[in-house]
């Protein structure tokens, strides 16, 4: 049993002073309103959002893809072919030692688990490895070594665009149909229930262009339960590839062909009219946002005022892992409102502030794409928590709404998280992940085998 004592806690029903939280099992037991004396003593204790959307491996390529590439107008397009580059230059021991560093840095930052959209598959030529989930296998090994909670999200990726051309370069690493898919599958869900009680598995069809409309009929024949990602409208290119193909707008698309709903978790949706971000809205689906990405690779503004108010779910993930930054994810975000719009406090309610609202968005829906009980300090859930000291420079003191909005807008949040537990396992200490330098010197080595540049 390990008991917390918060001076001011975030409640289900709003700011508490003075709680006393009782972890049994990884689980939040009991919450009393009398100090143990026993307790770790904490100034602020929040929920651990969940990270909703990361591709661990490309953490290792952050600040090498800066340089303009031979086309004149550098975009994602660009980026992406510089990513598949890379892609040729991984063993599965790089990637648990990317992997590693990355949840390290995700827990430090804050988050309590990870939605890994894992599809990287396959050995370098795209031949399928003796030990098909190789790749899974190092992912999970890499989250239990770290502690992060963890909701594997094995990628269907069957062809290279709507017009069903084949896979090509880096992309063959990826590449599955849905006989090979179903055993990885299979075999990495096998892999996980070997895991922490924590640990869950979904799936994910990598985005429109990626897997043919009768593909997506068979998700759940191969993935009974859990939740379901994909990347959808992105890209102007990719909407027009889609219209062309298929008839549709992406979001248009699969709202009258798939059927999503609140197990369905849609990754950037930059690309939506104000009919289908409403539509989408009212399906009970997460966005599922990730604005510093969105924002270095070009995507788009998503337009985060009309989904809140059509009554929409969004939370927020670290994509390319560029920065893993909670608090200045919700900051661009917000911004990238404020900026579209000319209006100041964009995401504010009359009743909440701006940090509040991002911030309970973050909690509740990440814990809803993740398919995990947590996101609230309550009984029953998941402990995921947060500790916050307050008696700085940064929060001076501070309580109540006040205090999560310093955190997401002065841009120095990051460096007053004390503690963070994933599942009632403590590990950021003292602002620390107890595993850091073992860990960092690893990924350090890594990066020397893989070269100075792409």
């Amino acid at each position: 049993m390990q008991k917390i004592h918060a001076r001011q806690a975030l409640t289900p029903d709003g700011w508490a002073r003075d709680i006393c939280v009782e972890i049994d099992q990884g689980r939040i037991a009991r919450i009393l309103h009398d100090p143990a004396p026993d307790a770790t003593s904490v100034d602020l204790l929040l929920p651990a959002p969940v990270n909703l959307h990361s591709h661990a491996f490309q953490r290792a390529m952050a600040g090498l893809t800066e340089t303009r590439g031979p086309d004149p107008r550098d975009s994602f397009w660009t980026w992406r072919q510089l990513m598949y580059r890379f892609l040729d230059r991984l063993s599965p021991d790089h990637v648990q030692a990317i992997a590693e560093l990355v949840f390290v840095e995700m827990l430090e930052a804050g988050y309590g688990a990870v939605a890994e959209f894992h599809y990287l598959h396959h050995a370098i030529g795209g031949q399928p490895y003796a030990h098909l989930p190789e790749m899974a296998e190092r992912i999970a090994a890499a989250a239990q070594a770290t502690g992060i909670g963890l909701t594997l999200l094995p990628v269907l990726y069957m062809q290279g665009g709507c017009d069903g051309r084949a896979l090509a370069g880096g992309q063959r690493r990826f590449g599955c149909d849905l006989d090979l898919f179903a055993r990885l599958h299979g075999d990495s869900a096998r892999i996980m229930a070997q895991g922490p009680d924590d640990h869950r598995i979904g799936i994910a069809p990598h985005s429109l262009r990626a897997v043919p409309p009768q593909a997506l009929d068979q998700l759940r024949r191969i993935c009974p339960e859990g939740p379901i990602h994909m990347h959808l409208a992105e890209q102007v290119a990719e909407v027009t590839e889609v219209q062309a193909h298929r008839g549709a707008r992406p979001v248009e698309w699969l709202l009258d062909n798939a059927d999503p709903g609140p197990d369905w978790c849609l990754i950037h949706c930059t690309q939506m009219t104000d009919d289908e971000t409403a539509r989408l809205a009212a399906t009970g689906a997460v966005a599922g946002l990730c604005p510093i990405t969105e924002s270095s690779l070009g995507d788009g503004i998503f337009n985060g005022t009309g989904y809140q108010q059509a009554g929409g779910r969004f939370g927020i993930g670290s994509d390319s892992n560029i920065h893993i930054a909670l608090w200045q994810e919700l900051a661009t975000l917000d911004y990238s409102q404020r900026l579209r719009d000319l209006s100041r406090a964009a995401m504010a309610t009359p009743d909440r502030s701006t940090g509040r609202v991002l911030f309970d968005a973050a909690a509740q829906a990440g814990a809803q794409a993740a398919g995990r009980a947590s996101g609230r300090i309550a009984p029953g859930q998941s402990a995921d928590l947060m500790a916050v000291a307050t008696d700085n420079e940064v929060l001076c003191n501070r309580s109540g709404d006040a205090l999560l909005d310093s955190l997401v807008f002065t841009g120095r949040g990051h460096g007053c998280i004390t503690d963070v537990w994933s599942a009632g396992r403590h590990m950021v200490q003292d602002g620390r992940h107890i595993h850091r330098d073992r860990i960092a010197a690893r990924f350090v080595a890594v990066t020397k085998e893989l070269g100075p540049d792409l």
